[in-house]
């Protein structure tokens, strides 16, 4: 049996799929630059950006690098941090269906932005930064009390999800209770938060949460092959020489500050972080050296996806993608079951 040769043709398969998928990714970015709520034809849009955002047509100027283009990269921004937080969160817990939104992350960040929303001018801050700041602030905070409460108990994959389960349903319930107390123009920039959109984007959001993807990304390769040896538990992990704790710490801690930097300018994104990463693993495997990159270049592709598909069927207003991720990872999320039960029933 050659060994050396099927792993290398193993190697040479994830690489092919990986870059694949990237240049799916491409295409879906070109399509969404191409749709928008103006009608523009798509050669005017071609030869905007070719021209820059000072070209003769300021119109088309304007539209495609003050809107689209800000909108499109936040949205592969926000769609890599999902998807790269997501396949942490699943494989430190050993939870097929941890996310960080349901771990009550995203919760918090929304509980963070209506608060900023309804208090945000008593705060001596830019008014551009209040909202993504609280939000931002809020998930770290929740990340604390989820690993603080665990901590008490043992921090085990079993309590940090009841923590999170736990967390999630306190930050919604106080964002009710906002929701409740607002006046009806605050209640609704709160409702529109917290539906999820790109149309928030603009290039200041966009290179903040770039910044903070970067920031993270040497510290997400430096735990790839520890990730990987936890996927074969716990005692093995640890009988490889793992910390399994510290790990389970930093990759806690990347998961938050991930998941601040992708909701904190454009609200509640669910499903992606729970989708991508079984998408990725279906194709590369456990391998986190590929799972990693793979689970960010599919969450990507599912925001520009849905980004696509919120602007095909309505043409003069895009439906924020919040919405449609949420409608679209409900049967993804069902043949991740369906997929999951077969394996086990063979």
């Amino acid at each position: 049996m050659d060994i050396h040769g099927g792993y290398r043709r193993g190697i040479l398969r994830k690489s092919v799929m990986l870059a694949s998928a990237c240049m799916a990714l491409l295409a879906l970015v070109l399509l969404d630059l191409a749709n928008g709520p103006s009608g523009m034809p798509l050669a005017s849009v071609w030869q905007a950006v070719l021209a820059g955002p000072y070209g003769e047509d300021r119109a088309a100027a304007a539209i495609v690098w003050q809107l689209r283009l800000p909108q499109t990269f936040m949205g592969v921004i926000v769609g890599s941090c999902l998807g790269l937080a997501g396949l942490q969160m699943q494989t430190i817990l050993d939870n097929p269906l941890a996310s960080p939104f349901t771990l009550g992350f995203s919760a918090a960040a929304g509980f963070g932005a209506a608060l900023a929303i309804m208090f945000g001018q008593l705060l001596p801050l830019p008014e551009f930064f209040v909202v993504p700041i609280c939000a931002f602030a809020m998930t770290l905070i929740a990340t604390g009390l989820v690993y603080g409460v665990a901590r008490l108990r043992g921090a085990t994959p079993e309590i940090l999800v009841l923590s999170g389960i736990a967390v999630l349903f306190f930050f919604q319930a106080l964002q009710s209770l906002l929701q409740f107390l607002a006046s009806p123009e605050v209640l609704q920039q709160i409702v529109f938060w917290l539906f999820g959109s790109l149309l928030k984007a603009t290039w200041t959001s966009v290179g903040v949460s770039f910044a903070i993807l970067l920031a993270a990304l040497p510290f997400v390769a430096s735990n790839v092959w520890s990730l990987t040896a936890l996927r074969l538990g716990d005692r093995t992990a640890e009988s490889l020489g793992l910390r399994v704790d510290a790990l389970r710490q930093r990759s806690f801690l990347l998961v938050a500050v991930l998941t601040a930097a992708a909701v904190c300018f454009v609200g509640t994104i669910g499903f992606v972080g729970l989708i991508a990463p079984h998408v990725a693993r279906s194709f590369v495997g456990e391998d986190h050296r590929f799972a990693l990159p793979a689970s960010a270049v599919s969450g990507a592709l599912i925001l520009i996806a849905a980004s696509v598909f919120g602007k095909i069927i309505s043409p003069g207003a895009a439906i924020p993608v919040g919405i449609i991720t949420a409608v679209a990872g409900v049967p993804m999320l069902f043949l991740v079951i369906a997929r999951r039960g077969k394996g086990r029933s063979t």
